[in-house]
């Protein structure tokens, strides 16, 4: 059994010598460094990331099961991404994370790795850094927290779209909005609902890159520690195997990913991010693979933002294994797995708990789940919508456009009595993708007109080239591409344009011939951010658009785990 480990502590003479004794002087005995597979625990833990706070305890559970396995557990920082307090967003910062998992996994003595996962874009990152580098990988997600208490209820993040628009129209005071704010989160563990965080751990386990249950555990359950034990333990023998991200991540694999997040309901983010890590394994996926894949499944999860239910009911109705089952006829069930299992195999014991919670694909919870994929001269590489979480009775809908040019403006005027818009009109605000923004922030699901919502309405259509929250809804057209930034058409739309948005059709068409389109083009000007240094500067200068993934056109494919050369 070749090591790679033994690349460093195997050596003779100085350059051994060199990498073992600094690693002594933590109290290693010598045998450590002869023949045990070296297991790294790649920890995106941060006080500054509190869905992730819990990872040291997290981590030190994988650590038992490495031991226990014969293995050297060895754990190790990188970028932490936290989705409620990093400005201006945490996507901006995505590729930048996933570089340093790259090369923090490629550049030291490890013959696996256990990425510890948790908010939302520490996923991702992770996944893409480690799939970049090749060596058999593992992921522990931190798990979801628990549904908070609120008068009586339970509540999560998506409730604070509703609590913000109550506290906007004076119907929820300032002190019971404090209150609520005290109540959501309430254990440690990211958004309790499906929103990126679950969306991405779930997205590890329908790809086979996690064990099951990985997905579902709550962050306070017991269960989740002793996953993260067995998760070392098993780390310990896809080493010695040499089991590799290139065998599992097949193309059955992201299928199978896509229809799992369609039953879901998962979040619109998912696409970006799936795609990101396909183009890392050089496995081709469309947009059109999202929407064609998608539209044979129902939704079966009745969870917030698209139902009623949390994450940790999921668990206790019988969590992702029940719904792979229930969609094995859709599934390519003998994709592989990272314990060593297809995935039908991980599944075919799995019971649903309840049907409230896990609906069946004979009577789903709702007929249309996914994503949609709309085309059409507004959006000439794509746009997506959440079917599930948008309002029936707009997905179809003629309107004006009422145009934001970029975040600023939408700010300093959504909330002015003499904004020219009703409820009919399409919100249109242009400049927060990829580019423009920069970093593409979770601003689609933008806050309707004050003089809209005193009319006690609850959604418009929405269109930008931006994201949304996970745990948002609405009626909102996303990741619009060309991005305005780059003079796509969609920063072309000016006040008064006539928008349609067909989702049956997978239409979104701007009532603007192509002579006046050319004509306004002429007169495009990009914005000048004023990134003049730095990584913000070298993002916008390679960063890929939304339909491609978002991530950077120079970090296409992987590299492999060999260095060539050594540090002395």
């Amino acid at each position: 059994m070749h090591l790679r480990s033994q690349e460093w502590f195997g050596r003779t003479g100085k350059d051994g010598f060199i990498y073992r004794a600094w690693m002594k002087n933590q109290g290693f005995p010598h045998h450590l460094f002869e023949s045990k597979p070296v297991i790294g625990i790649c920890n995106t833990f941060s006080e500054l990331t509190p869905c992730n706070a819990h990872f040291r305890d997290l981590a030190e559970a994988v650590k038992r099961g490495v031991w226990e396995a014969g293995g050297f557990p060895l754990e190790f920082p990188v970028m932490s991404l936290g989705e409620c307090q990093m400005k201006p967003t945490t996507m901006l910062f995505r590729n930048l994370a996933s570089m340093d998992v790259e090369e923090s996994i490629r550049g030291n003595s490890m013959d696996a790795v256990v990425l510890l996962c948790g908010c939302d874009k520490t996923t991702p990152s992770l996944m893409m850094g480690a799939c970049s580098v090749d060596l058999p990988t593992l992921v522990v997600s931190g798990g979801p927290m628990l549904a908070g208490k609120y008068k009586g209820r339970n509540i999560g993040t998506s409730d604070l779209w509703r609590f913000a628009e109550a506290n906007k129209k004076g119907e929820m005071s300032q002190e019971e909005f404090v209150a609520a704010e005290a109540c959501m989160a309430r254990s440690q563990g990211h958004c309790a609902v499906m929103g990126t965080a679950s969306t991405m751990a779930a997205m590890a386990e329908s790809l086979g890159l996690a064990l099951p249950d990985n997905a579902t555990i709550p962050a306070a359950d017991s269960r989740r520690k002793v996953l993260a034990h067995l998760a070392g333990m098993r780390a310990v023998e896809i080493a010695r195997q040499n089991i590799r991200p290139s065998q599992i991540l097949t193309r059955q694999a992201f299928e199978n990913a896509i229809m799992v997040n369609a039953a879901l309901g998962g979040s619109t983010n998912f696409i970006l991010h799936l795609t990101a890590i396909a183009g890392r394994m050089g496995v081709e996926l469309s947009l059109d693979d999202f929407d064609n894949l998608s539209a044979k499944i129902p939704l079966l999860a009745n969870l917030q933002p698209s139902g009623e239910h949390f994450v940790e009911d999921l668990f206790y109705a019988g969590g992702l294994p029940a719904i792979i089952r229930e969609l094995k006829q859709f599934l390519h069930n003998d994709a592989m797995t990272i314990n060593g299992r297809t995935l039908g195999e991980n599944c075919a014991n799995a019971e649903c708990y309840n049907p409230d919670v896990i609906a069946s694909v004979s009577q789903p919870f709702k007929p249309e789940s996914g994503i949609a994929v709309l085309r059409g001269n507004l959006c000439p590489n794509g746009a997506v919508l959440k079917p599930s979480a948008a309002s029936p009775e707009l997905m179809q809908h003629t309107g004006r456009a009422v145009v934001f040019e970029n975040i600023d403006d939408y700010k300093k005027r959504v909330d002015d009595p003499d904004l020219d818009v009703d409820p009919s009109c399409v919100l249109v605000l242009k400049n927060v993708g990829p580019k423009g923004y920069p970093g593409m922030p979770e601003v689609g699901n933008m806050q309707l007109p004050a003089k809209v919502l005193a009319q006690g309405v609850h959604d418009m259509v929405r269109i930008s080239d931006g994201r949304m929250s996970g745990t948002g809804f609405g009626t909102v057209v996303l990741h619009v591409s060309p991005e305005a930034a780059v003079g796509g058409n969609l920063a072309l739309v000016q006040n008064g344009d006539m928008i349609t948005l067909d989702v049956e059709k997978r239409l979104l068409h701007l009532h603007v011939d192509e002579e006046e389109l050319a004509r306004r083009l002429a007169h495009f000007r990009p914005i000048d951010l004023g990134y003049e240094r730095g990584y913000t500067k070298m993002y916008i200068r390679h960063v890929l658009q939304a339909h491609e993934g978002a991530d950077f056109d120079f970090l296409q494919g992987s590299s492999g785990p060999v260095v060539k050369r050594d540090s002395h």
